[in-house]
């Protein structure tokens, strides 16, 4: 019997591996930018087109590569990063594989360009699915340029499953946002079909955090920093107020890799235990420094994941380093009640030494005097006992409490007598006076509107229970409406309706709201706005940061609408719907889910009946946009059942 074992060919197992490496177009912009920060390059440039499914490059000015290494670089287990097994538990750099260029050169059309600095010319090479189509030598500039092109062209399966350009594009927002934070020392760009959407220039880590995210971030901004011998915290935590329901903002960097970790977000979220509200969830920006040794990043291809050695340790350090912060800015609350934080130093105080306060008199100023720019000091002068000393020398007495100082006095008399008041009255005819018709505020009124037999029958119809259910008596028993549900129901049909048939009305605001967002946030509302404007909202001329709002819906307040956007936001994360229906139904559903009254809000008689009405005249009452039913009913049969048993 022949042997039935055999090795693949490089190209397979290319293919093969490539399926862990790159698995969309934001796998192959991470492998590139990390490999350009290894080069040690100080100026990195991103160029996208069609969320990198057309092309990804990557342009940097670091060592470049010899001829040699040009060739060998796209050989799988081929690396510059280690030398021998031991030095897994020392990292340095980002990539260590050697799997990355191999994976892309198997599955796209890939063009390298690069030079060292001591050489006069550079090399070119041209590969396409791992077969090399050319090289030549070139005249480059020094560094480094990779173009990713046809991503997948020879896995069609790979690429129809990739999803829309708008989430691609996310993808590889996040991905270029975790690169350019961790390394703020490198001047980083990034070009989107031919637009530019970020320049960011080398700066400290507040400076690329504002950069990044908008301008802002800065007043959210609570510093953190702490040095042990195990690990250094660094970085920045937000406000709670400022806190998302989303997980968006939540950045790990440890030793300067973006990484993830459930068990740090519990030491994060525990340090905020009392200042948040369910549910939200708090920023933070923190850069973790510890020992190569005591982590293991060789877990993952991905290496977004990571093994600490003493992870109490490091939960414990990093919870007390944020709440001292928090503690520190007047962010959390003290238990110290009678304390009076006015009397509070501040940390950068505490060791500076204490100034004499400096005096200025005023040689020329004159109590005695009749101008009118002196009048004011003249009476706090006098009601203080103060006295110029020119002054008294010169007639001979000081200012006392009972002196009769006729300037004084004279400013102090009231100019009109209380008996001004009620000049213009008849006081001859005193009978005017009293047959004039007065009314009072507090008068109450003694008349009905109703009869008695009336107000009977009108007593409440409906009761609410717990603060989350409204019960209204029918013929047959009665109905239990879960008031949140219910609320979704008819919002949902309301904004739905006016997406598709009516044009809304919108509520022009005296002064236009401005929403601050992230540049991946703005790209979606901007794919969003002919969809909100047909539900009411009006927008401005708006920037590349934030949009204006001069217009809302009739059914929303001010203070809604960035709760409202917040959470359609969050919830097209994964994409908008192709199809206009399903985008129309999406916001719908969004903003019924944000406007709908809450469990555990008091409802008045009025809006306890106005929304069980609102509910049976709906289309589909039984059941809320997200398929959850709305109302039950008991029938008195039922009742009496429970009181045979």
């Amino acid at each position: 019997m022949s042997s039935i074992i055999q090795l693949l060919p490089d190209h397979v197992a290319n293919q093969i591996a490539a399926g862990e490496v790159v698995q969309r177009p934001a796998s192959v912009v991470k492998e590139l930018l990390e490999n350009a920060v290894d080069a040690k390059a100080t100026d990195i440039k991103l160029i996208i087109k069609d969320a990198g499914k057309s092309l990804v490059q990557v342009i940097d000015n670091g060592v470049g590569m010899t001829v040699t290494d040009a060739r060998l670089c796209f050989a799988r287990h081929a690396t510059s990063k280690i030398r021998q097994a031991e030095d897994l538990f020392s990292l340095g750099t980002k990539g260590f594989r050697g799997e990355a260029l191999a994976s892309i050169a198997a599955i796209a059309h890939m063009e390298m360009k690069t030079k060292q600095e001591q050489d006069e010319l550079g090399t070119h090479i041209v590969i396409e699915g791992s077969k090399f189509i050319s090289q030549e030598v070139a005249v480059l500039p020094k560094g480094t340029s990779f173009a990713v092109k046809n991503l997948f062209f020879n896995i069609p399966a790979r690429r129809n499953f990739l999803k829309s350009d708008t989430v691609e594009f996310r993808h590889v927002m996040d991905e270029f946002q975790r690169v350019a934070m961790a390394h703020p020392n490198i001047h980083f760009s990034f070009y989107h079909n031919g637009s530019e959407l970020y320049n960011l220039p080398a700066a400290g880590y507040r400076q690329r955090i504002v950069g990044i995210m908008s301008g802002k971030t800065n007043e959210k901004l609570v510093p953190v920093t702490e040095d042990t011998e195990i690990i250094n915290v660094q970085g920045f935590v937000c406000k709670p107020e400022f806190a998302k329901k989303t997980r968006g903002e939540q950045f790990f960097f440890v030793n300067d890799r973006f990484i993830k970790s459930g068990y740090l977000h519990h030491a994060v979220m525990a340090a905020y235990d009392g200042l948040l509200k369910d549910g939200l969830q708090p920023s933070y920006f923190l850069y973790l420094q510890v020992p190569p040794n005591t982590i293991d990043i060789n877990i993952h291809p991905t290496k977004t994941e990571i093994k600490f050695d003493d992870e109490q340790a490091l939960y414990a350090i990093l919870r007390a380093s944020i709440k001292h912060s928090l503690g520190q800015f007047n962010v959390a609350p003290v238990l110290d009640f009678d304390r009076d934080s006015n009397l509070d130093t501040p940390y950068h105080y505490k060791d500076m030494e204490a100034e004499t306060p400096t005096i200025q008199v005023d040689g020329t100023f004159n109590p005695f005097t009749d101008d009118k720019t002196n009048q004011h000091y003249t009476k706090a002068a006098s009601g203080s006992g103060y006295s110029s000393g020119s002054s008294s020398s010169s007639s001979g007495s000081s200012y006392s409490g009972g002196s009769s100082y006729s300037g004084y006095s004279k400013r102090v008399e009231p100019t009109a007598s209380w008996e001004s008041l009620y000049v213009g009255l008849d006081t001859e005819n005193p009978e005017t006076i009293e047959s004039s018709p007065f009314t009072f505020e507090n008068e109450e009124v003694t008349s009905s509107l109703f009869n008695d037999d009336e107000v009977e029958q009108a007593s409440q119809k409906t009761y609410q229970i717990h603060k989350k259910y409204i019960v209204s008596p029918i013929k047959s028993g009665m109905v239990i409406v879960d008031q949140q549900r219910a609320h979704q129901r008819i919002l949902y049909e309301q904004f739905l309706l006016n997406m598709t048939v009516n044009q809304a009305s919108s509520q022009q605001l005296l002064f236009p709201l401005d929403l601050f967002y992230s540049a991946s946030d703005m790209e979606l509302i901007e794919e969003l706005k002919p969809s909100l404007e047909t539900t009411g909202f009006v927008f401005d001329n708006s920037k590349s940061d934030h949009v204006v709002i001069s217009g809302i819906p009739v059914n929303i307040t001010e203070s809604e609408v960035s709760i409202v956007i917040d959470q359609l936001l969050s919830d097209l994360q994964d994409g908008i719907p192709a199809s206009s229906y399903s985008q129309n139904d999406t916001i719908a559903k969004s903003m019924a889910k944000s406007l709908a009254v809450k469990t555990g809000s008091y409802l008045t008689e009025k809006e306890q009946d106005n929304l069980v009405n609102g509910l049976f005249a709906c289309k589909d009452p039984n059941i809320s946009p997200f398929q959850k039913p709305t109302f039950i009913t008991m029938r008195v049969e039922d009742i009496d059942k429970k009181f045979a048993l």
